[in-house]
């Protein structure tokens, strides 16, 4: 998969987008603070390519993915559908977009129904948009389902007679439905076994060649996302850390928690040298009350007062299409 040019406009952009979630105490429940799981984040997502999230638990990625399909309420900034912004869209236009922003989720099992067959399950959308009549929506379940690699005798069978990799393929069948334009991939492989999740990648590249798709794709694994994305974004405590090419990001990363993420990966990329090593020391900061100057310097073996003091912001490096959020860029090689 190739870069899209940056001079293309974004099929979706994020303009200082914020998530908080108030922490409330108290018999009242008065909010006495708030979680900053997303906090001032910009990024452009172009069309036909796929973005990878990475980081930490609780780092904001799924905040992020859900937050852009306003799954949930956006503390403060922009959310731009082509050309549109839709950051206080009614519900009852919200429901209208919502053919073109979709989103499968983590558990294959949770996110299906279990009292539903199968068929049903994706034929719901179709008919809650009013997209196709019965007859219309049953054919049409047929042909997805086998557009994902199951028989179309699976639409009478309910979610629990199938494995995980199966209701994956189901849950994937039910986002295609509506023929969106952009796909939010929670973890889709994550709880899946490893043999599983290469034929699920496999026809997430296979899908996104024949219908020309757009995913977030959210992940742990780097594996993963070295292998399905287009370009990487390294997410630390709220913020983007770095973005780029999967190859700039692989080849050479530029954050220092980028490279932790690299050496910490099962398969150690030739270019990261064993004498470079290096174990992040103590815990994630609380997003409640990050810490001030670069929100990764707690951390950093490379910090100094300029770092706990001063933000960075997103820059170039290297490449006009890698950017970092460091001080002190890593070098060439390291």
């Amino acid at each position: 998969m190739n870069h899209v040019p940056p001079t293309e406009n974004p099929l979706l952009r994020l303009e200082g987008l914020k998530t908080y979630y108030p922490i409330r105490k108290g018999v009242l429940g008065r909010t006495s603070g708030h979680i900053k799981a997303v906090d001032d984040v910009n990024l452009d997502i172009y069309a036909g390519e796929t973005i990878g999230l990475v980081g930490e638990s609780g780092c904001g990625k799924s905040s992020i993915g859900r937050t852009m399909l306003r799954l949930e309420p956006v503390h403060s900034g922009r959310i731009v559908f082509e050309g549109e912004d839709i950051t206080n869209y009614s519900h009852r236009r919200m429901k209208n977009l919502r053919t073109q922003l979709q989103i499968i989720f983590q558990d294959p099992y949770s996110s299906l129904n279990p009292r539903k067959r199968v068929g049903d399950l994706i034929a719901e959308p179709m008919l809650a948009h009013r997209l196709a009549s019965r007859r219309e929506a049953e054919i049409e379940v047929s042909r997805l389902l086998e557009l994902v690699g199951l028989p179309s005798s699976a639409k009478s069978r309910f979610p629990h007679e199938f494995s995980g990799g199966q209701r994956q393929r189901v849950g994937i069948a039910r986002a295609l439905s509506l023929k969106p334009k952009l796909i939010v991939c929670d973890e889709p492989v994550s709880a899946l076994d490893v043999s599983i999740q290469a034929q699920i990648l496999n026809l997430f590249r296979d899908l996104q060649q024949e219908l020309n798709l757009t995913y977030v794709f959210i992940a742990h694994g780097l594996g993963a996302v070295n292998y399905i994305s287009t370009r990487i974004a390294v997410m630390y405590l709220g913020k983007i850390v770095e973005i780029g090419t999967k190859e700039d990001v692989f080849a050479s990363p530029k954050h220092p928690y980028t490279h932790s993420l690299l050496l910490a990966n099962p398969v150690t990329h030739p270019r990261l040298r064993e004498q470079d090593r290096f174990i992040l020391e103590g815990d994630v900061p609380s997003p409640e009350n990050p810490p001030a100057g670069c929100r990764f310097h707690t951390r950093c073996p490379y910090a100094d007062a300029k770092c706990r003091e001063v933000e960075p912001e997103l820059s170039g490096s290297g490449t006009p299409s890698h950017q970092v959020a460091c001080h002190y860029p890593l070098a060439e090689g390291v």
